[in-house]
């Protein structure tokens, strides 16, 4: 029936849902995690094609669900891939001559950028000034920002053997904007639907393959994550895996994931109308609002003039 290859009289335990899109992976994590059993405030997130969120500590937790889309795992760009050999993992600009070093997943020749590479491309043309706060190409700025089939793309890397050009462009930009506004209007929405403000949040946890990948302070910059300190943040890689072997070596742990799941607070995003709010300001590198990512708004103002700072924080001038 349930297609195992397991004993015929085997039991099969599957950790308990809480909602269509908090599922017991989600369960499984914050078990793994231990911020149920901790007094201070802790956010749990799993990104991927969506995002799942959990907020609390050992008195209560509130959970959501956010579509991301496939993006951040190279579906749907134009030279997006998954995480695997081959890949730009990352990308860094020279601030003088705006054109690009990258590391390679197992070195060689790259076929494709993955979802961390990316991050660190549009953080990387923010702070160079490729791009203003809309994710937008300045045209002329450089020589590697040229017209394509899809408008203006960045030429990442070009290959004259293969004659092929690995590129971003800025619907790939447009993409990933959304898929970050998000992850972080979930949060948003989340912490201040409990009373409290992002700097109140004592440990981010991080769950998911890609979040193997994530480098803080450009996550920081793109406005995805929390404006946090980075010793804030714990990687805890697939937690769903690590949360299925607990329940299955302990029947207390069982029970403590059923207890995790029953204490759960699920908001449905998708009829918030915070959610949307805080959805639309957050389309913007890193967010309309720079008194939120204070660390993002000081890198910045000492790479630009006054008057160019001015104008990149103020895109509706």
């Amino acid at each position: 029936m349930t297609g195992l290859s397991i004993h015929p009289e085997a039991r099969v335990y599957t950790a308990p849902s809480v909602a269509s899109y908090v599922g017991g992976d989600i369960v499984a994590g914050v078990l793994a995690s231990k911020m149920y059993q901790n007094q201070e405030l802790a956010l749990f997130m799993d990104i991927g094609t969506n995002g799942e969120i959990a907020i609390g500590n050992n008195e209560w937790i509130m959970t959501a669900a956010c579509s991301m889309g496939p993006c951040f795992e190279g579906s749907g760009m134009r030279c997006g891939m998954r995480a695997t050999p081959g890949a730009i993992e990352s990308i860094r600009i020279d601030p003088a001559t705006l054109d690009p070093a990258i590391s390679v997943i197992g070195g060689g020749s790259p076929l494709g950028v993955c979802g961390s590479g990316m991050i660190d491309a549009i953080s990387e043309m923010l702070l160079a000034g490729l791009i203003d706060q809309k994710g937008k190409f300045l045209e002329g700025k450089s020589y590697r920002i040229r017209r394509g089939e899809d408008g203006l793309e960045y030429v990442v890397h070009s290959d004259r053997r293969l004659k092929k050009d690995i590129v971003l462009t800025e619907v790939d930009i447009e993409n990933l904007i959304r898929a970050k506004a998000a992850l972080y209007s979930g949060i948003s929405t989340l912490i201040t639907e409990a009373g409290f403000t992002m700097d109140a949040i004592e440990r981010v946890y991080i769950a998911g393959g890609f979040g193997n990948y994530l480098e803080v302070d450009k996550a920081v910059l793109l406005g995805m994550i929390p404006d946090l300190p980075e010793e804030r943040f714990t990687f805890m890689g697939n937690t769903s895996i690590t949360g299925a072997y607990l329940c299955l070596l302990s029947e207390d742990l069982r029970k403590e994931a059923e207890d995790i799941a029953a204490k759960m607070t699920y908001i449905e995003l998708s009829v918030s109308r915070m959610f949307m709010d805080e959805y639309m300001s957050a389309l913007f590198l890193p967010h309309t609002n720079m008194n939120l990512f204070p660390t993002v708004a000081s890198r910045l103002m000492t790479t630009m003039t006054p008057m160019k700072f001015w104008l990149m924080t103020n895109p509706e001038e």
